[in-house]
């Protein structure tokens, strides 16, 4: 059974998926394209490769042919090696610097000052000096020693600095030394056409480099043992005048036994101020007692002696008291009890009123006497606390005294035993010093010496062809990058993404250019391409074309935000790139959805789709702008579908552009979006005239067809500026005229040749479509 057409023209309304929020749609549009761009990286360098696949191979056959000819004529050169182990110093003889502490850390820069000293210019002087090196042509040399040059340039590089500079640069540039990773061990290496030479450079090199470390510490061990020899003397002074400045001030200032005398001083102070403390509560007491009873009061005279009997010196006078108030109350109950019972003039209540006058005069008589004692007790404790107030003073400046002098002995004390110290230290160091000059240690030793090669290190005839071959491959595919990078055309949608940093809303594959069948409206002629064009979505909807424009369309339905653009707006960069096929077939495959779709010709100056369609010269949309026509006389219902209208260009004005830009235009487009689903609008090139740009600014979105291997990349970065300044809503960039056989794209769609064909039928038409529908 053959396969029912995808959109027959009468078939109902299809339903699209639904418009996507703009930060999806602008996810499928960019971020989409950008993954694909990637992953085909690889393709797109292997196409490239592929096509300048004899630029490649010429290349390399130069640069292998000249690398082996210049290896085989290449003088052999050997390289003799020898190793040499530094070991860590020897705690002994690194006492002398680090203290007496072993050292268990070593610092791995040493190892690297190491290998700085290996490539010295005077230890290499000093092996061109006993090897004679001098001589040797290779070094600038005769045959003939120059005499007297390299006992000069050894020791200083003045008198002969020119020869020295050759010498050592011909020596330095043949030498390496190497660090070998996570040891103590470096190599050696010596380059020379002579191999015997080189193995004894190597070894006078080492061996001379120890001598010259052993030499350098028994150098620095004598220039420390005398350096010591002088700091001893003097710290010896210092000791001595240190130690006579504490023996005098601790006789000037009577200081024996500094912590002893201290403490007994701080004792005593200490003492002083609890029994000044004492004192001073005492008085008070005394004082407080004293004023009470000093002012006459009975009451408070008794509280006072009954308080001052708990002391001794007050018992009596205490123990008199309480009696003559005894008494004083004994007689005042009598004549209270005499004076009820015989009235108050009972003879016997005045001789008790007699004894209670003489009992008040022995009470105020005995105050008298309390209140003097208290008086002299207040003054005795008074007395005391003054005197205890001025004992403390004094062991204050005592104290103060004793301070400074202790601070001003412990300074000098201290310094004395500073110095001495310092002296036993020095005096270590010195004995040290003594013994470690006498030993010929040395941490540095010979691992393996330099033997004669047994075969040149160079040239390395493997090494050197695997690198002519890489080099010539790499210079081969960098000059066939080149070249390709020398083509200015957008070929690939990838191509025209990066460069316009729009999305790319897909591509169209390129037509076929025969020509149509006898008879039918759809093989027409296009003005702007001079070739014969199928209207491919309605003649063939099973072709590849048909489905390239039905993918345009998903593209298009997802671009906006809350709903599929009314407006759309077709332009390119230049004439002949397909502008006006693709708003043809844009048109039907919206159409086929079922919606009204109304097709604007607004390529004023070429008009071209009423020829496409078989409508003829008539009027359109340059009448109905200048107000010849109206909008429903110049819209036409397609030939192609039914729910398809098309409205011409009309006849061509002198003024497009204006037309364009006029208020009728604008008007006429509102009108419109009311009553159609969908308005396809065909513009000119933007780079050409201006019309496009002036009607992109009213429309919703604005699609951007370039032609493969045809639209240069400053052409498509100009149209992309110039909409950009309007602020037009250009929604992608479309590649049209995809040629699919060319290798640009023979490894992107490689597919089309594997599983593509079983979808596509390019000899299924419209009409055989509607058979076999119908039949199924």
């Amino acid at each position: 059974m053959e396969p029912a057409p995808a959109f027959p023209p009468n078939t109902p309304v299809l339903r699209e998926v639904p418009p996507l929020p703009m930060h999806l749609s602008r996810n499928l549009a960019v971020v989409h394209p950008a993954t694909a761009t990637n992953d085909s990286a690889l393709r797109d360098y292997l196409r490239i490769v592929i096509k300048r696949v004899w630029v490649i191979v010429g290349t390399l056959g130069v640069v292998f042919g000249a690398t082996l000819v210049a290896t085989l004529r290449a003088t052999p050169i050997y390289d003799a090696v020898g190793s040499i182990a530094i070991n860590k110093p020897d705690p002994m003889l690194t006492s002398l610097r680090d203290g007496n502490n072993a050292m268990d850390y070593y610092d791995p820069t040493d190892l690297d000052t190491e290998v700085r000293i290996l490539r010295s210019d005077l230890l290499a002087l000093q092996v061109i000096k006993q090897l004679n090196l001098d001589r040797l042509t290779e070094y600038g040399g005769h045959g003939q020693a120059a005499p007297s040059s390299l006992e000069m340039t050894t020791d200083a590089l003045q008198p002969d600095s020119e020869r020295a500079n050759i010498l050592l640069g011909a020596f330095k540039g043949s030498l390496r030394v190497l660090l070998e990773p996570n040891t103590r061990i470096i190599d050696v290496h010596f380059r020379s056409p002579n191999k015997a030479l080189a193995a004894r450079v190597v070894n006078t090199l080492a061996n001379t480099y120890i001598e010259q470390n052993f030499k350098t510490r028994f150098e620095s061990t004598m220039q420390a043992s005398d350096w010591l020899s002088r700091q001893l003397v003097d710290l010896q002074m210092k000791v001595e005048t240190s130690q006579e400045k504490l023996v005098k001030y601790q006789k000037d200032h009577q200081i024996l036994g500094i912590d002893d005398k201290q403490n007994i001083t701080t004792a005593k102070l200490d003492e002083l101020n609890k029994e000044l403390t004492t004192a001073e509560s005492e008085r008070m007491q005394k004082e407080s007692i004293y004023q009470l009873a000093a002012a006459g009061d009975t009451e408070s005279a008794a509280a006072v002696a009954n308080g001052a009997a708990q002391n001794k010196e007050f018992a009596n006078t205490s123990g008199l008291l309480e009696k003559l108030q005894t008494q004083k109350a004994d007689l005042e109950i009598q004549s209270a009890q005499l004076g009820t019972q015989f009235g108050p003039a009972y003879p016997k209540i005045a001789q008790i009123n007699n004894q209670l006058h003489e009992i008040d005069v022995q009470i105020q008589s005995e105050m008298k006497k309390v209140a003097g004692r208290l008086r002299g007790d207040y003054l005795a404790a008074l007395q005391r606390e003054n005197m205890l107030r001025a004992a403390f003073e004094q062991q204050k400046q005592q104290q103060n005294k004793l301070n400074e002098s202790a601070i001003e002995y412990s300074l000098l004390k201290r310094d004395f035993e500073t110095n001495r110290t310092l002296y036993e230290g020095l005096l270590q160091k010195l004995k040290e010093a003594g013994v470690t000059a006498g030993l010929r240690s040395n941490n540095i030793r010979e691992v393996d010496i330099a033997r004669t090669p047994g075969g040149p290190s160079e040239p390395n005839i493997p090494r050197n062809l695997g690198f002519a071959l890489v080099l010539g491959l790499t210079s081969g595919i960098g000059l066939a990058f080149l070249l390709e990078g020398m083509d200015n055309t957008v070929r690939t949608p990838e191509q025209a993404q990066v460069i316009s940093g729009l999305p790319s809303l897909g591509m169209i594959p390129l037509g076929s250019k025969n020509k149509a069948e006898p008879g039918t409206k759809q093989g027409l002629m296009v003005a702007s391409s001079n070739e014969a064009v199928e209207l491919i979505t309605q003649s063939r909807p099973q072709s590849q074309m048909a489905e390239a424009y039905r993918a345009l369309r998903t593209s298009l339905l997802l671009t906006s935000l809350g709903g599929p653009p009314k407006t759309i707006l077709v332009t390119s960069a230049l004439p002949r790139e397909g502008k006006t096929t693709t708003s043809i077939n844009t048109a039907i495959v919206l159409a086929q959805k079922g919606v009204r779709v109304l097709l604007i010709d607004a390529d004023l100056r070429r008009p071209s789709i009423h020829k496409t369609l078989g409508m003829g010269p008539r009027v359109g949309l340059s009448n109905v702008l200048t107000g010849g026509a109206t909008l429903q006389q110049a819209t036409l219902r397609s030939p192609v579908l039914p729910n398809l209208y098309v409205l011409p260009a009309g006849t061509p004005p002198p003024n497009p552009a204006e037309l364009m830009a006029s208020s009728q235009m604008i008007d006429m487009l509102a009108e419109l979006r009311d009553q159609y689903d969908h308005i396809v609008v065909d513009t000119p090139p933007t780079l050409s005239v201006t019309d496009a740009v002036v009607l992109s600014t009213r429309a919703d979105a604005v699609v951007l067809v370039i032609r493969s291997s045809q639209t240069t990349k400053p052409a498509l970065r100009r149209t992309r500026d110039i909409l950009a300044q309007v602020n037009a809503r250009v929604c992608g960039v479309l590649l049209n005229a995809v040629n699919l056989d060319s290798p640009d794209y023979y490894y992107y769609y490689e597919y089309q040749g594997k599983y593509g064909q079983r979808y596509y039928d390019e000899d299924l038409t419209g009409e055989k479509c509607q058979a076999a529908s119908s039949s199924a």
